[in-house]
């Protein structure tokens, strides 16, 4: 049997004012496959005449609700309709392809552009080919984490595909297509420690001056942006006249541009105000070079039409090129090196672990602590300040020594 017990609501549209609730309908397919589909029910006027109040609107979904979950879902087959569906039966192929539907592509649901292309990628390239006619009752933990150590070429896409994974049985949970006692075995799963494919590595100051030195505005800028603020690329393209204020020398991020999508930044703590210090000279000369004047109009727009941003993948190229020409490349190199750059150099002057994290736009300081990264150069002055500590308390001692003996030799000659 099915459990769901769905809200009741009211709605008033020209066929009038009237209650209703929608519910889940599972039909067995002669494959033996389950296709599930979402239904609506409506139950008797909510004004007028032999209109029905909340409490017997109800009464009456609970009655309907009574046959619906004992119904059984093919009635012609005998043996079917005595015995209740087996949710271990069902493929997850169909599943992931209704939260594909539901969830994915479904407009209502507020999930960035560039998030949707991602979940649609991981289904289409990675889950579905592996686990598209497998059902649920023959998924294990050991096959889920052997073929993810298989399948995955980093740490980071392990969680992912794992996440994924877990995010359609969670969601069929809270459709009521699988009841809550079901135990997902993704709970199971287990990507063990983090672990990189490359270093954690980025520009010191040198590297940095050198790669700067063969850029031109507008992709120089734009990684002084980056660099200096520790904003995201689609942050930083993403900028127009009306978040910039030249008076208090700061940027506005409450928006950003990915791949021709403007959007909202990525997280809630994305959205910040953030202080240009000597780069608000650099932007007043930008605007005045470019006649931007309107409030509305990007800050860095394409050429071949200013009523559009400038995409990054053209900055990416530009500080590639630069990079190899400087001879500082390395693999992973990019302009989300220069975000790094940011939060490690905010706390090696002086900052605190929780200024770089809210100033980045971060959910936690852990996430920060992810960002930030310890270079010999820092460790080198780290170590000379802690040894010159311990010389001037050693000096200081060996001075306290000298008088001390002093003072007992004054005292014997003086005997």
């Amino acid at each position: 049997m099915r459990v769901q017990h769905p809200k009741v609501h009211q709605r008033d549209d020209r066929n009038g004012t009237y209650w209703f609730f929608r519910y889940w309908h599972d039909e067995l397919l002669p494959d033996g496959t389950i296709k599930t589909t979402r239904k609506f029910h409506t139950i008797g006027p909510g004004k007028g005449e032999n209109k029905l109040t909340r409490r017997e609107a109800e009464t009456v979904r609970d009655k309907v609700l009574n046959e619906l979950n004992a119904a059984p879902t093919r009635p012609e087959a005998s043996v079917l309709a005595k015995e209740p569906v087996d949710v271990n039966t069902i493929l997850f192929g169909k599943l992931a392809e209704m939260w594909r539907e539901d969830y994915v592509d479904n407009p209502k649901v507020k999930l960035a552009t560039p998030t949707r292309e991602k979940y649609r990628t991981r289904l289409d390239h990675h889950i579905l080919p592996r686990w598209k006619d497998v059902r649920l009752g023959e998924m294990r933990a050991k096959d889920i984490l052997d073929w993810l150590q298989h399948e995955c070429s980093s740490w980071y896409m392990m969680v992912d595909l794992r996440n994924i994974m877990g995010g359609i049985f969670t969601r069929a949970q809270e459709w009521e297509i699988l009841p809550e006692t079901f135990a997902s075995p993704l709970r199971r799963v287990k990507v063990g420690r983090k672990w990189t494919v490359r270093p954690d590595r980025i520009l010191n100051d040198d590297e940095t001056a050198a790669v700067f030195a063969r850029l031109e505005d507008p992709h120089l800028l734009i990684c002084e942006i980056c660099i200096c603020t520790g904003t995201r690329v689609s942050e930083a393209v993403g900028l127009q006249l009306r978040h910039l204020d030249l008076n208090t020398g700061t940027i506005k991020i409450a928006q950003r541009h990915c791949r021709g999508d403007v959007d909202e930044p990525k997280t809630k703590n994305s959205k910040r105000l953030l202080a240009l210090g000597t780069l608000t000279q650099r932007l007043e000369a930008w605007i005045a070079r470019k006649g931007i004047t309107d409030p509305n109009d990007w800050l860095f727009e394409q050429e071949e039409d200013r009523t559009k941003p400038m995409w990054d993948s053209g900055v990416r190229k530009a500080l590639k090129i630069a990079a190899v020409d400087a001879g500082c490349d390395f693999p992973g190199f990019g302009l989300h090196s220069f975000r790094r750059a940011n939060i490690t150099m905010r706390q090696e002057v002086g900052g605190s672990a929780i200024e770089a994290s809210k100033i980045a736009g971060h959910a936690t300081v852990s996430q920060t602590a992810d960002y930030t990264i310890v270079q010999l150069q820092r460790q080198d002055e780290l170590t000379r300040a802690i040894q010159d500590r311990v010389a001037r308390a050693r000096e200081k001692q060996q001075v306290k020594e000298a008088r001390e003996q002093a003072g007992k030799a004054a005292e014997k000659d003086a005997a």
